[in-house]
Formats: C-alpha cells, structure tokens, sequence
C-alpha cells in the first residue's frame, strides 16, 4: 500500500509541475514553483532564519549592503524581483540565498572580505543561485522524489519535535547544490561583480582565504565550504572568467575599493559574542541576562538567540532553555502544553537557588506507536520580568542517567554575580594604519596581538606572515581581547 500511496502522490506532482524556462540558461525544466510561489517561501522562511541567527544592528552596513544588492540585482537576469539582503549576527563565515530573492551575509565572512570587490563576488555568486532558480529547483526535486530534507541532527526524530528545528527556512540552508549549480553561480558572480564595476580576479582571491579556513570545522549554520566545491579548484576558473569578461566590457572600469571597505568595517563584532552566552570550563554563562547553569559531561550545547540546546551524544537526551512568554508560571504553562501538544500530568512549586520556580511532569497527547516512550519535564523560573523555561526530555533504555544530568543542569541555574564574566566584551574588528615598512608579524607585535593569533590574524587580512607591508597602509587587528 505504501508503495502504491507513493505512485500516487508521485503522478500528482508530476501533473502539477511546470516546465518552466531558466531565466539564465533559457531552457525548459520542471519546476513545481512559480515565482510567486519562490517569494512566498522566502518570504515565510526568513522569520525563521532571523529567529534562529539574529540579525546585526549595524544601520551604515546594512545600507551599504542594499545599495550594493540593488544596483547588482538591477543587471542580474531577475532584475524585478523584489531582493533582500540581511546581515546575521553570526561568527561563522557564510553567506547563502533562499529562493524569492532573500540574501544573506553572515558577519563572520563580512570580517574576512578585504576589499569590496571580494564582498562584490560573493554577492553576485548568491544572487545567481536565485536568478538560476537553483533553491527551487532543489526543492522541486526533492519534492517529486518525496524525500525529508535531513539536517544531519543528532537528536532522535521523537525530540527532534519539540528541538523546533526542522522549519522549511532551515531546511533550505542545508541543501546542497551541486557543482554545475555552484560553477554556474561563480560565472554569474563574476559576470554580474564586473557588470557593476568591481574586479573579479579578488572573487578568485577570496577563495585562498577559505581554503585556509577549511580546517577549522562547522558550527551551528553550515560553513561556506562546506556547500561549495574547493576553494582553490574555483581560484583558477574565476581567474580565467574575470578576463573573458573584462574583454567583453572594453569600456568598464574594474575597481577594488580596500581602503573603503576596511574602513566599512571597523569595529564590527567579531567571533561569538559573550555577552548573548559562552561556555567556560563545562559551564553556561550569560552575562546580559545574569545567570548562569552547569553543562551535562559529553553533551553538547548550541547556543542561539532564541534559545539554547543541550544534546546528549546518543540524541536521547534533550534540554532546551528559553525565555517563556509572559511571567505568570500557569500562562507559562499553558503556552508550553499548546505549542508541544502536551497534557500536564502534575506539578508543584519549588525554588531553585533563591528563584521561585515551578517543576511540572507532562505527557505527549498522542505518543507514536512503538516508539520508545519519552520523559518530559517542564521546569519554570521566574527572574523579575524573565520567566525562564527549561524543557528536559529523555528516552530509552538510560532515561534516568540522562534525566539526573539534567536535574544536575537546572539545579545549578544561578544568579550570575562575577564581575569579570558580566562585563566581558565581544572582540571587535580594528582597522589600524601600518606604523613602518616590514612584514605583517612585525605589524601585530607593534600593535601586540598576541602570538598565539596571528596565524589567525593573518588569514583574516588575506596575507601571510612573512608578506611586506608600507607605512600607513591599513590593516585588521583585534581589540577587546578575550582572556588567554
């Protein structure tokens, strides 16, 4: 019968989709969306995209960064589709489009762009992927196919429920595309960077940059690299693109703008930013809110804006930590039994290190059949304005380990009163001015970056150590060094 059902739904998708001609290429392909359909999916996931990341209040940035996208998106092959373009509060270098014309720059990879024609490439790569329509043809494939956008959580499909983190916005974010999408998006990249002026050969530079950042992993949000083919196998490709199309425009001039750029810049947030949470020696801080909570050994803890997950290895172990609605434990409450579908089995008031709080046991209203039955916990904690929740849920065969390593985590949630954790600061981004002619290492012992971080200082300026630097020419440092 399965097989049957899924025959059925297949010949249906197949009668609603369209061949639809590429606005780049000109060919005919079936598509299952329209263009109406591309902005109201964009339009429905970036609330979720925003929610998951933040966006950075940064107002001279982002006005920078819409003037650039608009004039680009003016010569692209979509030129009156409505674009956005968002700056998010993230460390991790990335930068990515969902279809409908929503672009996204993190900080992370605005810190390593050293001159705006490199911010130019990379702008005019993500608005190829929407030009190109690849997000929705990706999505209109894995539709005909009836396959789950997997993104590669540990945690078990039961808790991946209550996680909240299978939206369709970040679903979007894990596909990827494939190296003839990817190539195409680089030749639109370097069309459409030398279209408006900017000189594509630094788009091929900044690939040098990410190769060297390849060895340093993915976090929350999936790494530029880790969608993109080689950085360096692109080097030489870009480099060839950049001449054809400064040949075909004879009569444009190519600009690089780096001193304007940096200065663009400057003390922009760089790395995680403490005050919004870290971890210090199996410890939770956050300082803007003023407490603190110990972190289960082995799990791991994903710190976001909206909220904070903390998975046990096996994913049969889940806390999650947000801020309730409202400050009324019973409304509290409630939202929690409507949002999860949950029905409470008891509860009693309690205190937990001076906050009055509230420790329910709640149920699943209708569990899955054979699936291993969960233990969920609702604990809430009232700071003042702040109703703090924890969501603790366990399943399996070792639900009582994982439940007391999470009593253990909630039990610890504390007043935060150390002064040297409240007040520390997020690194920023410097741009200074070479003080003498030498070498890069000898301009960050002159402005006494720490030895330790200038393999890292150098990849983030686009140099090796041993490069020569002239007087005056500006360069980044860091300031609010965090603590060795």
């Amino acid at each position: 019968m399965k097989l049957i059902y899924f025959f059925q739904v297949l010949v249906l998708a197949l009668m609603l989709a369209t061949c639809a001609k590429n606005p780049v290429t000109g060919k005919r392909e079936v598509m299952l969306m329209s263009e109406a359909d591309e902005i109201k999916l964009g339009a429905e996931s970036d609330p979720e995209i925003v929610a998951e990341f933040g966006i950075l209040e940064n107002p001279e940035l982002q006005a920078f960064i819409n003037e650039k996208g608009n004039e680009m998106a003016k010569v692209s092959h979509r030129s009156t589709l409505p674009f956005h373009f968002k700056i998010l509060d993230s460390p991790v270098v990335n930068a990515f489009a969902l279809p409908g014309g929503y672009v996204y720059f993190t900080r992370g990879i605005l810190a390593h762009f050293n001159n705006e024609a490199q911010f130019a490439g990379v702008l005019g790569h993500e608005i190829g992927h929407v030009t190109a329509r690849h997000g929705a043809n990706q999505y209109s494939k894995q539709m005909l196919a009836q396959l789950g956008l997997a993104i590669g959580s540990s945690i078990s499909k039961e808790l991946e429920t209550f996680a909240d983190i299978a939206g369709a916005g970040l679903q979007l974010l894990f596909m990827k595309f494939g190296r003839e999408d990817e190539s195409q998006s680089d030749e639109l990249g370097v069309e459409y960077a030398s279209k408006t002026g900017n000189d594509g050969k630094q788009m091929a530079d900044f690939f040098k940059t990410l190769d060297k950042l390849g060895g340093e992993g993915e976090d929350r949000m999936p790494a530029f690299l880790s969608t993109h083919p080689a950085p360096l196998d692109r080097f030489e490709k870009v480099g060839e693109l950049t001449k054809i199309w400064q040949e075909k425009l004879p009569n444009q001039s190519f600009s690089v703008n780096r001193d304007s750029y940096l200065k663009r810049i400057d003390n922009l947030p760089y790395g995680e930013d403490p005050q919004q949470g870290f971890v210090e020696k199996s410890v939770f801080y956050h300082p803007a809110l003023a407490f603190y909570f110990p972190v289960p050994k082995d799990w791991t803890l994903t710190n976001a804006p909206a909220k904070v997950t903390v998975t046990e290895k096996s994913g049969k172990g889940l806390l999650i930590f947000d801020l309730a609605k409202g400050n009324d434990f019973q409304a509290a409450l409630k939202e929690t039994l409507d949002a999860n579908e949950l029905e409470l089995v008891k509860d009693k008031n309690r205190r937990i290190n001076g906050f009055q709080a509230m420790e329910a046991e709640l149920k699943q209203k209708a569990p899955n059949s054979g699936a291993e039955p969960l233990t969920i916990k609702l604990i809430l904690i009232q700071d003042g304005k702040n109703m703090f929740r924890f969501l603790a849920i366990a399943q399996g065969n070792e639900v009582k380990s994982f439940n007391a390593s999470m009593d253990n985590a909630v039990d610890g949630f504390s007043r935060l009163t150390d002064r040297e954790k409240l007040n520390r600061q997020v690194e920023r981004i410097q741009i200074v001015s070479v003080r003498r002619n030498g070498t890069f290492a000898e301009v960050l012992a002159d402005y006494k970056m720490p030895a330790a971080r200038h393999k890292e200082l150098a990849i983030l300026n686009g140099m090796e150590l041993t490069d020569r630097v002239t007087s005056n020419m500006l360069v980044k440092v860091i300031k609010n060094l965090k603590p060795e």
